[in-house]
Formats: C-alpha cells, structure tokens, sequence
C-alpha cells in the first residue's frame, strides 16, 4: 500500500521544488557543483587542462561566466575521471581518449563563493565525454530518484521518492511518496560502484539502494503518463545523485 503524503512531506517537496538547482549543486560531496558543458578545442592527450567552448551548464556555473569569454581552461588531475557514454552506456576511459570538437562536462566542486579563476584551477572530478556527435533527446528530461522499495520485476520498479529535477517534484507535489516507474528492454541500468559504472540486469537492483530513474516525455504530461513511459536509464549509486 502506498504511504500518503503527509503535510511536513508536502512542504520539504514544495521547498525542492522551488530550489531543485541548489539542491543537486550540494551534492553529497564537499562544496558545491559547478558543470560546464561545452566543446573541446583540443586533443586532450595528458595535457592538465582542457581548453573547452563553453555553451552551457548548471546555474551557478553559468552565473560565474557573465562577462567572461566563451572559451574556458579548466584543471584536471589525477584524481579526475573520465566517462564516455555511447548509446545511453558510460565507459571509463583515459584522458587521451577526449578529442578536439568532442561534446564534454566538466563537474567541478569549489567553495560557492569561488572565483571563475578559483573555480577553473581546481581539478575536475569528472568530465563526461558523448563524442562529436551527439544526438540530442527530443523531449524534456523528468528525473527521479530514491530508495528502492522491492524488487524490480515485470516491467516495473517503486521507489520511495527522496529528490528528483524541478519538473520532475513539481508533479510529486500532493502525491504518494512511493511511485511505481516503467522500463522494458531498451532502459539501460547501470551500476556504479567507486565512481565506475557497470551494466547489470533489473533483477540485480538491491533493495534499499539509492536509484536516479530518467524518463523522456512531454513536458505537459501527467505524473502517471511519465510513470508509464518506459525509463531510458535507472542508475544505482549514481555519482552526484
């Protein structure tokens, strides 16, 4: 049976809702996210910055770049991890694996406060690399996540909703915290032990565990439309999340 909504739980979602971008800023790391999204504009090869094209990112990214040219430098380091996704699937690669005109990421953490200057010495903790060509989703992302509720089977997973992106909460708002999701044989469940992703089945999703659940569908749609979309991705222990 599912739990209804109790009033303190309607304000916390009311609370997310209006501030979902500093919510994910947070993170569960240390300082807050800072992501660039751009191109880049060389090889990367074992160079310890990346020089990228900025065109967008999160809000306080973006806030840092007011007044600032377009082409940025950023740090990376040792620690700095580096994910292709190809077709929905994340790969850990090498550094040398990011190549000139490559769609990229960047996900910095630094105190909010931090300067551009600040922000860009400070190594990243991961770059997301989609290739030169990546395609772009048609429709709006709806994003939720929480604890896994039971096992996932027959088409179908529950989660006890703890966070999700502004559209996303605003369509929890009212409702039950614990809702059922869709996914069938093109949803991609990925792993993430250590910051390195693995593809698992629906069957290996351990109950308890953290799950980010992103569906594509039209912005205008309800709650149970989205719920009965099949998923295009469920992760487990994603990173950020």
């Amino acid at each position: 049976m599912r739990r209804q909504l109790l009033p303190l739980a309607l304000v916390a979602l009311t609370v997310l809702a209006a501030g979902a971008s500093s919510t994910f800023a947070a993170g569960n790391g240390g300082g807050a996210l800072f992501i660039f999204n751009g191109h880049l504009m060389a090889d990367a090869g074992s160079s310890p910055t990346l020089f990228v094209a900025v065109s967008g990112g999160n809000r306080i990214a973006l806030k840092k770049l007011v007044g600032q040219g377009k082409t940025q430098q950023f740090s990376v380091g040792q620690n700095t991890q580096y994910i292709r996704w190809t077709n929905g699937v994340p790969t850990v690669v090498p550094e040398s694996n990011l190549v000139a005109g490559d769609r990229v990421s960047v996900r910095i953490r630094a105190a909010r406060q931090s300067s551009l200057a600040q922000i860009e010495s400070t190594s990243a903790g991961r770059v997301a690399d989609s290739g030169a060509n990546p395609q772009f989703a048609h429709k709006p992302l709806w994003l939720f996540i929480g604890k896994l509720d039971g096992p996932a089977s027959g088409g179908h997973l529950t989660l006890h909703i703890t966070n999700g992106n502004q559209r996303s909460l605003q369509r929890m708002l009212g409702q039950p915290l614990d809702q059922t999701f869709s996914y069938d044989a093109h949803t991609i469940f990925v792993l993430w032990q250590g910051g390195v992703p693995t593809l698992i089945s629906p069957s290996q999703l351990v109950v308890g565990d953290r799950i980010s659940v992103r569906i594509r569908a039209r912005g205008s749609a309800s709650l149970g439309q989205v719920e009965s979309t099949p998923a295009n991705h469920v992760g487990d222990h994603e990173p950020g999340m």
